[in-house]
């Protein structure tokens, strides 16, 4: 069983930068797509990146793109969110997902995960 532990949230003013970390453990593959999502209250959650752990192959949302990088330390099973230039707008409970995938072109924004964290905050402030 895969299990999912975010960590690295906190509260930062406009402009600031967090590092969020996905620790797994239970991986039996090697194969797997890793997203992180976020939620603020009273919206949707939105899918903000994801990276196939074989491929290195990542997709990013709009909102993010050029502020935010996903990326993965197969050594600590970690996969990291680094995001710059936060905004307001970033603010939100930021999740950890995965699921297995052989398909890189199949990791996407799109794609079903079956693996989930807890979620780590992220507030900033203006």
């Amino acid at each position: 069983q895969v299990q999912l532990v975010e960590s690295g949230g906190g509260s930062v003013q406009a402009g600031g930068t967090l590092r969020l970390s996905c620790s797994a453990s239970g991986y039996s593959y090697r194969d797997y797509c890793v997203a992180w999502f976020r939620q603020a209250p009273g919206k949707e959650r939105e899918g903000v990146a994801t990276l196939h752990t074989r491929t290195y192959i990542t997709h990013y949302a709009d909102s993010v793109k050029g502020r935010f990088t996903i990326s993965q330390d197969n050594a600590k099973n970690t996969v990291y969110l680094q995001m710059n230039s936060l905004q307001p707008e970033d603010t939100a409970m930021y999740y950890c997902a995965a699921g297995r995938q052989g398909y890189s072109w199949l990791c996407h924004l799109g794609s079903e995960f079956v693996y989930w964290g807890q979620g780590t905050q992220v507030t900033v402030s203006s």
